[in-house]
């Protein structure tokens, strides 16, 4: 995958091994704000643990499993978003995002947002994208709604969030929908 290129300060592109201390001590500064949000928060405690996810990312890069990348701020590293559960049969996947605590509210992940959803569409070729994340989560919603993405419903208690069954909000944005 190429770098997306969102506008002169800002990028989207698969990290790189060297990154790997970067991405931690992004993570390690934003980590109370990341926590209530995302589970893998918890597990990132070392920088050898995102040495690891980029070394997952770049596997799952060339083998087409999914896509892990990195949000670039003038060169510096501020978040991140990607594809899972990537579905080829019925073109279907979802996408996750996250930014650091000082970058929000810019509408940064907007922007990158957007050239990612026509990415995965056009490119891709996906027919349909998820977005899934627990109630409370107001911002995700928010940057859902912004692009399109329609609630499709609730799976009641079907995760674990610190420890507790929590709900899943499951938001969906069809290729016929997309007007970026």
């Amino acid at each position: 995958m190429a770098t997306l290129i969102i506008d002169n300060n800002l990028t989207v592109r698969p990290y790189q091994v060297e990154e790997a201390k970067e991405l931690f001590d992004i993570i390690n500064n934003s980590r109370r704000h990341l926590h209530p949000w995302l589970n893998w928060v918890d597990q990132t405690t070392r920088p050898e643990h995102s040495l690891q996810f980029i070394q997952q990312s770049l596997h799952k890069l060339n083998t087409q499993d999914g896509l892990d990348l990195g949000i670039f701020y003038d060169g510096k590293i501020i978040g991140g978003l990607g594809m899972h559960h990537w579905e080829l049969a019925t073109k279907k996947a979802q996408i996750g995002y996250w930014l650091c605590q000082e970058q929000e509210g810019k509408g940064i992940l907007n922007k990158c947002l957007v050239k990612f959803v026509s990415f995965l569409f056009e490119k891709i070729g996906l027919n349909k994208i998820e977005i899934h994340f627990i109630p409370a989560n107001n911002r995700s919603a928010k940057v859902a709604q912004r692009l399109g993405f329609k609630t499709e419903g609730i799976i009641r208690q079907s995760i674990i969030r610190n420890g507790q069954p929590a709900d899943v909000v499951i938001m969906g944005l069809l290729r016929s929908e997309w007007n970026p």
